[in-house]
């Protein structure tokens, strides 16, 4: 007898399985940058043009996913992200390939979130299918992240064939989800005008504002951190080894998935304004590493600032796709939610490029980032209170 996945479970390991590979090619394209000897700040550019991909794609990435059966839509998304890792196996400039990894991640994106409503029935299920998608999607990087330092220390040749076999492996599994219908009507003629109205839609609606904004800051955050830590671990702790530090910046991964699967008994649909606590302590525990200075502590406050954050992101995406299917759709909900989220990516990484180039202490961008993290969190809690 062959066992055959629930669509739930079916979409979780695919997605498990694609998020995998795709934090296992920064660590092979940071491994890259040292063998060619690229300039320091090329890591943090490279992350840029990853995240341009999706800021440029948006306004049509969710049409096409809302048009099309969302499981089709996937399985392009990891075609595309497979044609990334080939580019970089021809010894293409990782800027470019990583590039077109975020094309296929921008196509994958609008569909894995917005095939959960069809999959799910009712607020309850929704969030914990959301949990299910987090906690399968932030163990994938944790997974992915020391996976490919660890064979990129190896091969790097050998750590991207292993990333087109596990691309290979996330379009069989696609293929189990159920087709939803998709809308043959939607066109791309008016993508731009309409992208921008569906924007101040959602913008203008308090529980999905609030979503879009919270879970941008998250991400902001998110990525910085990430980049901040590939310089931190060595200044700081001396630990200069490529698995040594993603298994370091992986216990980030850990407390994202603990905290996104605590959520449903801490915070429902309903009550999703108390995520801002939770922010607030994330913010707070990113400036602890001013301080900080032994292993330890730095790995306990990684754990720490990845409960509170998986905490703080996994309510209002739920939130954001209750709202989002009832006015302008799923798909062209998370394409926005996307565009934003990586508007506030590209800012927050692009800053850091710069101020990294300038020559500005590690230390200082912590800071930064660690102060714009609780402004943000501090104008949701204003949002809150009206």
């Amino acid at each position: 007898m062959v066992f055959r996945p629930s669509p739930l479970g079916a979409l979780f390991f695919a997605q498990f399985l694609s998020a995998f590979v795709d934090n296992m090619i920064l660590f092979i394209a940071q491994a890259i940058i040292v063998r060619d000897s690229y300039p320091v700040y090329y890591l943090p550019f490279v992350q840029s043009t990853f995240l341009a991909a999706y800021i440029l794609l948006s306004p049509w990435v969710g049409r096409f996913a809302d048009k099309h059966a969302k499981a089709t839509v996937l399985i392009a998304g990891n075609i595309v992200k497979t044609a990334g890792v080939a580019l970089l196996l021809a010894a293409a400039n990782p800027a470019l390939g990583y590039a077109v990894v975020g094309v296929g991640a921008v196509i994958y994106s609008p569909a894995k979130y917005g095939i959960l409503p069809f999959l799910t029935r009712g607020e309850d299920e929704l969030l914990r299918a959301n949990s299910g998608l987090e906690s399968y999607t932030i163990l994938a990087i944790l997974a992915g992240s020391v996976a490919g330092g660890f064979l990129a220390d190896l091969s790097i040749a050998m750590a991207l064939i292993v990333s087109v076999l596990l691309y290979g492996a996330s379009i069989a599994v696609n293929m189990l989800i159920p087709k939803d219908a998709g809308n043959r009507t939607i066109s791309y003629g008016n993508a731009v005008s309409e992208f921008i109205a569906d924007t101040a839609i959602l913008l203008r609606h308090p529980r999905s504002h609030y979503s879009l904004i919270g879970t941008g800051s998250f991400w902001m955050a998110s990525a910085v951190l990430r980049m901040i830590i590939f310089a931190w671990v060595p200044l700081t702790l001396g630990i200069t080894g490529g698995t040594q530090i993603s298994m370091i910046i992986a216990v980030t991964g850990v407390g994202v998935a603990l905290g996104a699967a605590a959520t449903p008994w801490l915070i429902s649909i309903g009550t999703y304004r108390r995520t801002v606590w939770f922010g607030f302590g994330m913010g707070l525990g990113i400036l602890a590493f001013l301080k900080i200075s032994t292993l330890p502590v730095a790995v306990a406050f990684l754990l720490l600032v990845g409960v509170l954050g998986g905490v703080y992101i996994v309510p209002m995406n739920a939130c954001l796709q209750q709202v989002g299917h009832h006015s302008v759709g799923a798909g062209k909900t998370i394409a926005v939610q996307n565009f934003l989220e990586n508007i506030f990516m590209f800012l927050g990484v692009g800053a850091y490029t710069l101020a990294t180039k300038a020559g500005v202490a590690t230390n200082v961008s912590l800071a930064a980032t660690g102060a714009a993290t609780l402004l943000l969190v501090g104008y949701l809690w204003l949002q809150s209170r009206r």
